[in-house]
């Protein structure tokens, strides 16, 4: 089939098929057929996770957009080790070749050349890519403004921290807006842990070639953090906030299953505690015990969003003597739950996107980070932002617990702290409005992605 004319777009666009990474790109393509319906997008993905976020969405509603499985690295008969990372490692060592096939096979199925790249910002091969097909490359950054930073300031940190006898401590204050950052909230790979892993290199790759693009979309707003804002602008142009994608891409409906809805009904206003981890995280037994123990011992009503294999590891004594004062659930639907009037306290992992959740409902946070940008993220919902506290000694206990309730749903502190959100909450309307911040960037980003070369 001949290759169409240079008045027809296609758009190739390029996903990280783990954690919580490919299902945003998706919702932002979603929103750009929509405002481009006659411009194609192939999304490239492993046939695994494209069969996991595309089951998300109404296909016919978006017949412009077309999922396209590229090789996941896996080799036939491959026997994984118990490294959880497995996986990732094998994916990131099959790129970029997997993405050149696939971006090869959507053309030759359309018969459409590519006129532009959107991808993941995490990969950084991305711009050669471009530059050999002679096409903009655009880049989404799906995690928060200030994580960004770090990776682009990566080599920075490292002279300045790598060689401290004691570095844990040292504030990144030689960073704009982040004074109150500490080497100990940074990312594994920064300065710690294996810096030469695959996972390293490649945020390190990324971090060196992310100017290049011709543009950087983010799932946040301006106005969350004007400092970290503007020196980004400095950095990255266009540097364009898009989000929050939970506001400016809702969905349509909800289920509710498990009725979480009308069980928060019958609780009165800011009482409510909501526990989830996100869909890949649990926290150890012993912290699960601490959990259920603390919420029994405070009588806080709390409703828990529990994978039934982490459930079986409550006692059933607990759940019984419980039953009517919490109720745990395999699934609830977050946004709905944390828009309700009841809910008092987000106990949280700190995920970007459950840090966004949590503000468009206004609900202050309750941090236990695990891994990645999430004890970054908490340092800024603590000691930044001041909308909420990291449980003390970064993990659950029964009496740090107890004590971090205290301090959301019974103290001055927390009243703050919902007061401060509520701030958060207004600012993130106001940018997906028809005149906001967000709404004007993503015209710009429409009009990039999609104009014909």
């Amino acid at each position: 089939m001949p290759i169409s004319g240079s008045n027809e777009a296609h758009v190739a666009v390029l996903a990280f098929p783990f954690g919580t990474h490919a299902a945003p790109l998706l919702s932002l393509v979603c929103r750009l057929a929509a405002g481009a319906p006659d411009v194609r997008f192939s999304f490239l993905n492993t046939a695994k996770s494209n069969d996991k976020v595309f089951s998300r969405i109404k296909v016919g509603d978006h017949a412009n957009i077309t999922p396209c499985n590229v090789s996941d690295g896996i080799p036939q008969g491959h026997i994984f080790s118990c490294n959880p990372l497995e996986s990732v490692m094998l994916f990131i060592e099959a790129m970029p070749e997997n993405f050149k096939d696939g971006v090869e096979e959507a053309v030759a199925k359309s018969g459409m050349k590519i006129t532009c790249l959107l991808t993941d910002a995490f990969f950084w091969f991305a711009g050669d890519m471009a530059a050999e097909m002679g096409v903009p490359w655009v880049a989404l950054w799906t995690a928060a403004p200030f994580s960004i930073s770090v990776h682009l300031n990566t080599d920075v940190i490292r002279r300045t921290l790598i060689g401290e006898t004691e570095n844990a401590d040292q504030t990144l204050e030689f960073i704009p807006g982040m004074p109150a950052v500490n080497a100990e909230d940074l990312p594994e790979g920064i300065v710690h842990g294996d810096l030469e892993s695959p996972f390293s290199r490649m945020l390190h790759s990324m971090g060196q070639t992310i100017p290049r693009a011709a543009a950087i979309a983010l799932n946040s707003f301006e106005e969350i953090d004007p400092i970290i804002t503007d020196y980004l602008k400095s950095k990255l142009k266009p540097l364009l906030n898009v989000g929050p994608f939970n506001l400016s891409s809702p969905p349509a409906s909800f289920s509710d299953e498990n009725g979480c809805i009308p069980w928060l009904d019958k609780h009165r206003a800011s009482s409510v505690a909501y526990l989830c981890f996100g869909t890949i995280l649990t926290p150890p037994l012993e912290e699960l015990m601490a959990l259920a123990e603390a919420l029994e011992s405070k009588n806080v009503p709390f409703l828990w969003s529990l994978r039934e294999n982490s459930r079986l590891h409550l006692p059933e004594e607990f759940l019984t003597r419980t039953r009517n004062l919490g109720k745990v659930v395999p699934w609830s639907p977050q946004l709905q739950v944390l828009e309700h009037s009841s809910v008092g306290v987000f106990v949280t992992h700190a995920g970007w996107n459950s840090v966004l959740e949590s503000i468009a409902g206004g609900v202050p946070m309750i941090c236990r980070p695990f891994f990645a940008d999430q004890p970054l993220n908490s340092r800024f919902i603590e000691d930044i932002w001041k909308i909420g506290v990291s449980v003390e000694g970064g993990v659950f206990t029964k009496f740090g617990t107890m004590k971090a309730l205290d301090q959301i749903l019974g103290s001055e502190e927390g009243k703050r702290g919902r007061d401060n959100i509520k701030i958060l909450k207004q600012a993130a309307a106001n940018a997906v409005e028809s005149d906001g911040s967000s709404t004007k960037n993503f015209r710009t980003l429409l009009e990039l992605v999609t104009a014909c070369n």
